[in-house]
């Protein structure tokens, strides 16, 4: 990987053409549409057993809604980009919200599996689309220097709809019913598209993309670099907070009220790291990527050797979430930096790392856990945590501190 010394600075600026001055409304429309997209990918967790009882389908059948969601939304920011080429990627844009709004009506009167499972496919096209095009959308809104901040602004959006859309979309599940929580949902699709139709300015087509593309963005070493190191550590994550909740039961044996209080204190970290990784990623997106990774695996660390510990562990986990909320901005800000000239491409590889990722760190901290215990997916996470911050340490070019 020695060839990375003479790639692309990742902190270096960027392209003279950029805009001059910020458009933080049009970028405050991007977080609203995301906060609408994975609430409604979110909704299905807490209404899970109502919808199947009402549509009178199996809780496995009702479960398959989030699985058809995941695997469109992989397929769908891998070739956006490529099937909207010639495309205003305004236009696009208000297609994919409007998508959530379609979905979320579709789903709040469905009468079957079908009509159901059509629903989270729309919303699966939304979501993949709106992650494959959110860092080059953003780039192209703000100065180079301030995209970090930009994307930060922008994955609030996600860090909201994390820690709300369960408790909410349950509370609303039992007061009016599981169609209503769905409605309210289309409800923040249209207020998204409504502060996106009169915020976000015309944004022609700028690199023409083909399947090629992809391939060839593949041979730049920084972005290699990138991906190498978000499979790892965002596998590692996924591998040991899927099973957060076993881990907790088992090794400091917290009750389940305690354990509801961890989990809020990590998604109130996430929530405030998701800024705070903004702030370093302006200053060096490296710092931000690393810092965060070796924060995960050094909480993974104090788990496995003082998991017995409720007053640890809890604190253990709530840093984790903080230091989590780097990786995103972190990894959607190295993406755009590395491949400046065709972002949405990257952007549709990032999006299809990030799926793979969490599926294998699903399943591999699954087989852990069943063969070691939970201490086992603790520390599969530790361990590629560490080596993913290793990688971007090592290969992952200049900082600012070293020259440009």
């Amino acid at each position: 990987m020695s060839e990375v010394i003479s790639a692309v600075e990742l902190d270096a600026p960027a392209d003279e053409n950029e805009r001059a001055e910020p458009l933080w409304a049009a970028v405050v429309s991007l977080s609203l549409g995301v906060f609408g997209l994975v609430t409604a990918e979110f909704l299905p967790a807490s209404l899970l057993t109502r919808m199947a009882s009402d549509l009178n389908i199996t809780d496995g059948a009702a479960g398959q809604t989030v699985t058809a969601t995941a695997v469109v939304g992989a397929i769908a920011g891998l070739t956006l980009a490529i099937f909207t080429r010639s495309i205003d990627r305004r236009l696009v844009l208000w297609t994919l919200t409007l998508l959530l709004v379609l979905s979320s009506l579709m789903a709040a009167t469905a009468t079957g599996l079908t009509t159901l499972l059509l629903a989270r496919v729309l919303l699966g096209i939304g979501l993949g689309g709106f992650w494959s095009m959110a860092g080059a959308l953003t780039m192209r809104l703000v100065p180079g220097r301030l995209v970090p901040r930009a994307m930060s602004i922008v994955l609030t959006g996600v860090s909201v709809a994390t820690v709300t859309a369960a408790p909410v979309g349950a509370y609303i599940g039992d007061l009016w019913g599981w169609r209503a929580a769905f409605a309210l949902s289309a409800v923040v699709g249209v207020v998204a598209l409504a502060v996106q139709l009169v915020t976000m300015p015309k944004l022609p087509p700028v690199a023409v993309s083909s399947f090629r593309t992809l391939f060839d963005l593949l041979k730049r070493p920084q972005l290699r670099v990138g991906l190498i190191a978000l499979l790892l550590v965002i596998s590692g994550h996924f591998a040991g907070f899927t099973y957060v909740r076993p881990f907790l039961e088992r090794v400091p044996e917290l009750d389940i009220e305690a354990i509801s209080l961890v989990l809020l204190a990590y998604g109130i970290g996430g929530f405030f790291g998701n800024f705070a990784g903004g702030f370093v990623a302006e200053r060096s997106i490296k710092a931000a990527v690393a810092l965060g990774a070796l924060a995960i695996a050094a909480m993974a660390l104090v788990m496995v050797a003082f998991g017995g510990s409720g007053i640890l562990s809890g604190g253990a986990i709530a840093i984790w979430g903080f230091f989590f909320g780097f990786l995103p901005v972190g990894f959607q800000s190295w993406t755009v930096r590395a491949a400046p000239d065709h972002a949405e491409a990257a952007g549709g590889l990032l999006v299809t790392a990030f799926q793979i990722a969490i599926t294998a760190g699903a399943i591999f901290g699954g087989l852990l856990v069943d063969g070691f215990g939970p201490l086992g997916a603790v520390t599969y996470a530790g361990l590629a945590a560490a080596l993913g911050a290793g990688i971007v340490l090592a290969f992952g070019g200049k900082s600012p501190a070293e020259g440009r």
